[in-house]
């Protein structure tokens, strides 16, 4: 018993238990670098000296077309010449069209010649209407940005191909990001990305996930994501840092909804390019996709709902997951519990507490430590709580079977019911993992019936339990999965001594194998040899027949 004067001071705080919609979100911290896409590289077309260096400084900024650089070059000079006198030569009149055909044929080559010597096509009409050649070529930019790379000093001689600037284009840059491959594996393509950049602190922008690598990184073992965010008045530099938020759909599989792609085309290229209908990507080229191609749900996704309690509730150490339950004002008891997903500030809770329920979240290392001083359970060795719990030995014993025929829709979600935990018995019995649908369908069809007026109260909680505890089934390990299975598991085989459907035309066969941890387990088989779920090939015959459930009769008409 802990005195509100001790729990002041020992700063013992508690929070209630909820049931509510589950959201996953996942922060992580990147960088920010340049768009490959967006950079260029002037280099000179000719060998030269450079004369002039008109950006003569690296992070200035430029505009297409600004002249860059002057190149003196006897070649071009020389090719200048050639161009003029062969234009001549085709102009002389009189001349027999075979030869004339020949120079302008000659002056059409030498004109080409002067492009891929880095002329403009303004330069070189100068060039025409003067007749003047000059030895001297000014360079200029085919694309805005800013010079990240000064490559060259004036008075160098350059080769053809020498790269005099790196120039990038800044206005959109990307985010770069390393994910564990589990959480990459739930990223979207074109997702709404959040980011906060280290230098932009309270400030929060928004960019589309462009690129998810489809390797992993043998070093890091992380999967790289790149983000694109649009560089408005040039805030974000290169190599400063970010923390990126994106919201995460529960399961691998998940929907996502975003209100601006339900529905849209994007293009598989650039997530920037949003458009209502079926068409072309202008910066690409390539066709737009449906965003469903990419897991975008065309209407809002009703999220699941669970079980949650703060994250600091939880003691963790090994594979012990226990909570302080507080049973009366001032009095704590230890509680061992099987955790889910674990989300941004709170932790899923699949067995071993209730709605409504009162968990320390604060002070409660304290708690654990008297318990620990005192011998009680705690932490250390929860399994004291356990061993002073009293537990059933034996298989689950039913003082009379009286199975109540369920008629029309809900006797057959009855059947698909026990149809889903046949799916998941088998599976774990041969040492798989329940698969998901049949997870799911155990999930809505006995919460589904929870809410049907026709069952007795006490198979809607029976119900309710598996409803709760089967929701996050598929998404744990083998041995989560047959942990959480054995409370699942007694309420099928309680539920099929109440309800079964009218229509139903198999009898059901009660197992019992006494080496699963916790007083034994219990399950259901629609016949056949014994397979046992809770130890799969390692003890696949363990157990022992219990009884038989026969087929309910059909009330008499």
């Amino acid at each position: 018993m802990i005195e509100p004067a001790q729990r002041r001071l020992a700063n013992i705080q508690t929070a209630t238990v909820e049931r509510e919609a589950i959201e996953a979100n996942l922060q992580t911290v990147g960088a920010i670098a340049i768009d490959e896409s967006r950079q260029a590289t002037i280099a000179a077309y000719i060998d030269g000296r450079i004369e002039r260096l008109f950006a003569d400084y690296t992070g200035v900024d430029i505009k297409k077309g600004d002249h860059l650089a002057v190149l003196y070059s006897p070649q071009l000079y020389a090719a200048q010449v050639e161009h003029v006198e062969a234009r001549r030569a085709s102009a002389v009149s009189g001349a027999l069209p075979a030869v004339r055909q020949a120079q302008e044929s000659l002056a059409t080559n030498t004109r080409q010649r002067l492009r891929e010597f880095g002329m403009t096509d303004e330069q070189i009409i100068d060039l025409e209407t003067s007749g003047q050649a000059q030895s001297r070529l000014t360079i200029y930019t085919h694309q805005g940005g800013t010079v990240i790379e000064k490559l060259a000093v004036e008075g160098n001689y350059v080769k053809a191909g020498d790269p005099i600037y790196r120039i990038a284009d800044l206005s959109m840059v990307w985010l770069m990001l390393k994910l564990f491959p589990e959480d990459a594996t739930r990223i979207r393509f074109g997702q709404r990305v959040e980011a906060v950049i280290q230098s932009l602190p309270g400030q929060t922008l928004f960019g589309r996930v462009a690129f998810i690598d489809p390797t992993v990184d043998p070093k890091t073992r992380t999967v790289g994501v790149r983000v694109e965010l649009l560089n408005e008045h040039g805030r974000l530099r290169p190599g400063d840092y970010a923390v990126a938020r994106i919201n995460l759909p529960i399961g691998p599989h998940g929907k996502v909804f975003d209100k601006d792609l339900a529905g849209k085309w994007i293009s598989p290229m650039h997530p920037q390019i949003i458009r209502e209908e079926a068409g072309q990507c202008p910066i690409c080229g390539m066709d737009l996709v449906p965003t469903s191609r990419y897991g975008f749900a065309a209407a809002p996704v009703p999220q699941p709902q669970a079980l949650t309690v703060p994250r600091l509730a939880v003691l963790l150490a090994g594979g012990n997951s226990i909570v302080y339950v507080e049973t009366k004002p001032g009095r704590f008891e230890i509680r061992p519990v099987t955790v889910g997903p674990i989300l941004r500030d709170k932790i899923v809770i699949l067995e071993g507490l209730k709605a409504g329920e009162n968990v320390a979240t604060a002070g409660n290392f304290l708690i654990d430590s008297q318990m620990q001083l005192a011998g009680k359970p705690s932490l250390i060795d929860p399994s004291r709580a356990i061993a002073q719990s009293k537990q059933r030995k034996g298989p689950l014993v039913f003082e009379q079977v009286a199975v109540t025929p369920i008629a029309g829709e809900a006797g057959t979600k009855l059947e698909a019911l026990y149809a889903a935990y046949f799916e998941a018995q088998q599976a774990l019995a041969a040492d798989k993992m329940p698969p998901a649908a049949a997870a799911q369908a155990l999930h809505h069809a006995a919460n589904e019936l929870a809410s049907e007026a026709t069952l007795p109260e006490s198979s809607v909680q029976l119900l309710q339990d598996i409803a709760t505890k089967s929701e996050h089934l598929h998404h744990l390990d083998l041995a989560g999965a047959r942990q959480v299975f054995k409370p699942i598991s007694h309420a099928v085989v309680t539920l099929a001594t109440q309800v079964r459907s009218e229509d139903a035309h198999r009898p059901f066969t009660h197992f019992y194998c006494p080496m699963v941890a916790g007083g034994g387990g219990d399950w259901l088989q629609p016949g056949g040899e014994l397979l046992n779920p809770y130890f799969g090939s390692e003890m696949l015959r363990c157990g022992e027949k219990v009884r038989e459930f026969p087929v309910p009769q059909k009330p008499a008409t």
